[in-house]
């Protein structure tokens, strides 16, 4: 399997020069789809923390790059929308945001915001002993005692310290509630959920938002909705 792509082919909202070379790094099977960026792309042409990938890997292995409170070093590792990277030697921190262009952009944090991430839930399963399993939608799988969580919600987790994974928020997927749209055409926006259309079939279903800064009504597709609060957003800084 090759371990490059070329660059002109590469997704769009990596925003990364098509021709200054041939080939950029591929990113690897993990915990985002194959348009998550690559944590090489992400310290090479995005923050400009590295000339070439001898120092992307000359970074890595030092374990200088956290990806949500977890020590990073494969340059091929993809990070995507809400995840949190933490660049402790030099105590900068930063979450991942889609733009109103559905570029990726990077948004500088406090080291205290950087504890927490959002997380949406993708699925839940019953395990071993009748216990429930959240499947978050960055890859991470937690076990819950509450019936309360379900698909399209939202949950807080900490990424540091000895409570890594812990539960400490819950936003429902419902209407009334605050929700970022993480792709198509009105990526970028926030909105209060006026009015969510379930239509029977392979179509997809859609959702109805008021925008909370202009007020505006739009509507997208279930996928590109990700709870963000309940009746006001829980992220201040969204970097667009």
């Amino acid at each position: 399997m090759s371990n490059h792509i070329k660059r002109l082919t590469s997704p769009t909202g990596w925003r990364i020069a098509k021709k200054e070379n041939t080939f950029v790094t591929k990113t690897a099977p993990g915990p985002h789809n194959s348009h998550a960026m690559p944590i090489a792309v992400w310290l090479r042409d995005h923050m400009g923390l590295a000339l070439n990938m001898k120092e992307v890997k000359k970074i890595l292995k030092d374990r200088s790059v956290l990806v949500n409170g977890v020590v990073c070093t494969d340059p091929k590792m993809g990070v995507g929308v809400f995840d949190i990277i933490a660049l402790p030697k030099v105590e900068k921190y930063y979450r991942i945001l889609r733009n109103k262009k559905a570029d990726y952009v990077s948004v500088l944090i406090s080291e205290e915001d950087a504890k927490t991430r959002l997380s949406k839930i993708k699925d839940k399963t019953i395990v071993k002993n009748g216990k429930i399993q959240l499947n978050l939608r960055y890859g991470a799988n937690i076990i819950v005692d509450s019936q309360d969580y379900k698909p399209k919600d939202s949950v807080v987790l900490t990424i540091s310290g000895d409570d890594h994974l812990k539960i400490i928020d819950h936003f429902v997927y419902k209407e009334g509630n605050c929700a970022m749209i993480i792709g198509g055409s009105h990526s970028g926006k926030v909105g209060k959920i006026t009015k969510i259309d379930i239509i029977p079939g392979s179509i997809a279903n859609r959702v109805y938002l008021k925008d909370i800064k202009t007020d505006e009504d739009f509507d997208t597709v279930e996928d590109y909705v990700f709870m963000v609060g309940n009746s006001e957003p829980a992220v201040s800084e969204w970097g667009i």
